[in-house]
């Protein structure tokens, strides 16, 4: 059973441990495209510029930070405004304790609350341990970005996922949309 953890709204003094955890996925190569570091004034100003509607969250045990998520609009386009891109990071020292697990779970308990009714996540395919927290949490597979872009100077692949935070999946007519 997981221990418990402290989850709570990102504030500005977050940013520095928000960064160093940031910057630890990008050297793992496993987590996202960005690259170069990215210190404490350059994410209190990432912060300070999101919208209502793309919260960041921190995860504690006491005063040790463990991870972060965020929310994001997947569109600028009025019809998708229910629909959020999901972002989960675990601090290298914290990971293999479920911190990922309550991270993303919150995210989904919340997401409604800034009128988001869908999750979808772009994680990169070789990122085992990323595609499986998404799909114990009820993400599907729904497709794959090929040579989406490069990373270290290898074209990477992008997976695909989404859950509908409204629709049970069962419900899909189709029997290729189904989880």
């Amino acid at each position: 059973m997981p221990r418990p953890i402290d989850i709570r709204r990102a504030r500005l003094s977050d940013a520095d441990f928000i960064g160093r955890i940031y910057d630890e996925g990008i050297a793992d190569g496993n987590a996202t495209f960005a690259h170069g570091a990215h210190p404490a004034e350059e994410r209190a100003a990432w912060l300070a510029q999101r919208p209502e509607n793309a919260p960041v969250f921190c995860a504690w045990d006491g005063e040790t930070a463990l991870g972060w998520s965020a929310l994001a609009p997947f569109s600028h386009r009025p019809w998708y405004a229910g629909v959020a891109e999901y972002t989960v990071y675990v601090a290298r020292a914290a990971r293999g304790m479920h911190i990922g697990s309550q991270l993303l779970a919150d995210l989904i308990a919340t997401a409604p609350t800034f009128g988001y009714w869908k999750l979808v996540g772009m994680i990169l395919s070789d990122n085992d341990a990323g595609l499986r927290l998404a799909h114990r949490h009820g993400f599907c597979t729904v497709g794959t970005h090929h040579a989406h872009a490069t990373l270290n100077g290898q074209w990477r692949d992008v997976t695909l996922v989404e859950r509908h935070l409204v629709i049970d999946p069962s419900a899909h007519s189709d029997e290729a949309t189904r989880c």
